[in-house]
């Protein structure tokens, strides 16, 4: 039986969790479900993340980790926490996070998914230009370290055992389980929520998710270019094994790749 419509044994939802539960968000809450998380990561990076990585003289890039687990790690229980209400056990069933209903084979989904994580993985890399370009043209006002096309080269003010060091500590994180996290809030909650919007669905989803990277903002086109397809594919087939295998499979491949590479001197 599908998800969204399994009895339940608790007692329905009522007020703004009965909004959050219902089939269909209204375009401004989703909105803000959109844009909210992003905005408390940059919060919680400038008052918690920043603070404790200067404080151990650790890459900034920790300092980001730490905000974006802040943020991520809470919003993931509350997903299992609406299920509770939904459902009576902390749980992401019960039509909380969708798309969980498995149309393709695991051969044939692995095969797919394989195919958008080398997409996203390639073409993201490819667009590091365009991201160079819109940072110089528009974002230079954007000064923290490691932003815009400045890259890496902050790192060079650190030992390289302090930076393999800070990869390990977050890289588990930041490298898979952040962004599935990620996939189960956006494509697995928030995406099914909006029929209203029929075939532009996945465009709004995605556009949105792409701004949500505040501390980013300079890759809002590339993240919509590299993103897009597999979003739509989600969307279109009901299927959240997709983008799980496209967006933390492919930070995962980059985490692994970018750690080797830099602790054998190659980077």
């Amino acid at each position: 039986m599908n998800e969204t419509h399994r009895a339940s044994t608790a007692q329905q939802p009522t007020g703004f969790v009965a909004k959050l539960l219902a089939d269909k968000h209204s375009v401004p809450l989703s909105i803000a479900l959109h844009l909210v998380p992003g905005a408390l990561i940059v919060a919680a990076y400038a008052w918690i993340g920043a603070p404790i990585t200067r404080a151990l003289g650790l890459p900034i890039f920790g300092a980001w980790a730490i905000g974006l687990m802040v943020v991520l790690l809470p919003l993931w229980f509350g997903l299992f926490w609406l299920g509770k209400q939904q459902t009576g056990r902390y749980t992401m069933r019960g039509g909380v996070v969708r798309y969980r209903d498995k149309p393709f084979t695991r051969g044939k989904i692995t095969a797919i998914g394989i195919g958008l994580l080398v997409y996203m993985t390639v073409v993201s890399l490819s667009l590091a230009p365009l991201d160079a370009w819109t940072y110089d043209t528009l974002f230079t006002w954007v000064t923290f370290e490691g932003s815009g096309s400045s890259g890496t080269s902050y790192l060079d003010a650190y030992s390289t055992s302090t930076v393999i060091t800070t990869l390990l500590i977050f890289g588990a994180f930041t490298g898979f389980l952040l962004p599935l996290i990620e996939e189960y809030y956006f494509r697995g909650f928030l995406l099914p929520r909006l029929p209203q919007l029929g075939r532009w669905a996945p465009l709004f989803n995605t556009v949105l998710f792409s701004i949500y990277h505040f501390w980013a903002i300079w890759t809002v086109p590339s993240k919509i270019i590299f993103l897009l397809p597999g979003v739509f594919f989600v969307w279109w087939k009901h299927d959240i094994r997709a983008s799980i295998w496209m967006h933390p499979g492919s930070a995962l491949l980059m985490t692994v790749v970018g750690t080797t590479l830099y602790a054998t001197g190659a980077m």
